[in-house]
């Protein structure tokens, strides 16, 4: 936080991560959510639901002096704020890096860019991207280290990982149309519960043996009440998501330094030696990257 009791973090993760990014030759476009569709309606309660509940579970871990709860839930609790993303974009603005504002979906849009061979691939931790699309999705990208397993005291190494559409389709032996009803099955953000007792596998098993979900429903194999959730509006959502077509330019701007230190020094203390290091570093690195494609960046990145 500032001296003001403002947060902070989401300023100095787009700074210093955008600049790492810049650094290994990778241009990066931020894409912001528009409006949600209506259908997101209940996963967007329950996610709310979800965070009140930790809320309170947060004040009781911190009145027992648990600080391993107290992290937990506090992971849980973390909210991107309109002001925090508006904060985001001006930084990014300054600092010279493409931003696309969404008019649904960030996910959709993302995924429109690189449908359309705007963008190399999109970045991104929900498989969403490929339902929406996306030709590539790249997730744990700027993850690294080890993360402990939900409810597991498991660690695993996280290394970013690249999943290509076409070849994943192909290796399953199915359409984008039947990993959208395959999704549905399992349940997505329009339809949040999916079908109880439905997993990966046997969704897979269903789409693939009767081809979509209403013969399999026909043959009994799913209940009826799948129907209720207005299959093929879910369907279109994923097909034909609401996106805009981006005329500006998604190449690198030139940094603008009183900018971007008005922004985090004077505005948020930031320490100035800090920033003015970033910011010889994102010069420096943006004129190493200047004229090499995105494709040639991350292909020599992976």
């Amino acid at each position: 936080m500032d001296s003001q009791g403002k947060i902070t973090s989401h300023l100095s993760g787009v700074f210093y991560r955008t600049i790492s990014l810049i650094e290994e030759g990778i241009i990066p476009i931020y894409v912001f959510d528009g409006k949600p569709p209506e259908q997101k309606g209940e996963e967007l309660e329950r996610r709310r639901k979800v965070k009140e509940e930790a809320e309170r579970k947060l004040e009781k871990a911190k009145e027992e002096g648990s600080k391993r709860e107290m992290k937990k839930y506090s992971q849980m609790t973390s909210r991107l704020t309109s002001d925090m993303a508006e904060e985001s974009q001006k930084l990014l603005n300054a600092m010279g890096i493409p931003v696309v504002q969404a008019p649904s979906e960030g996910e959709a849009e993302a995924a429109y860019l690189c449908s359309i061979n705007k963008t190399w691939g999109a970045a991104s931790q929900d498989y969403d991207s490929l339902l929406f699309g996306s030709t590539r999705l790249l997730r744990n990208l700027t993850i690294t280290g080890k993360r402990k397993l939900p409810n597991k005291d498991v660690y695993v190494e996280v290394k970013p990982e690249l999943i290509e559409l076409q070849n994943l389709l192909k290796n399953l032996g199915i359409s984008r149309e039947q990993l959208i009803d395959i999704a549905i099955l399992i349940g997505t953000d329009y339809d949040p519960e999916g079908v109880k007792g439905i997993g990966p596998k046997t969704a897979l098993k269903l789409i693939t043996k009767y081809g979509n979900i209403e013969k399999a429903v026909e043959r009994g194999e799913i209940p009826k009440y799948i129907l209720e959730f207005n299959i093929d509006k879910i369907r279109q959502l994923f097909l034909k998501p609401q996106v805009s077509d981006v005329n500006l330019s998604l190449d690198l701007g030139d940094p603008n330094v009183d900018e971007i230190t008005r922004i985090l020094v004077e505005e948020h203390n930031f320490s100035e030696d800090r920033v003015k290091n970033g910011i010889d570093r994102l010069i420096k690195s943006k004129k190493e990257t200047k004229g090499l494609s995105r494709q040639t960046g991350l292909d020599q990145w992976f």
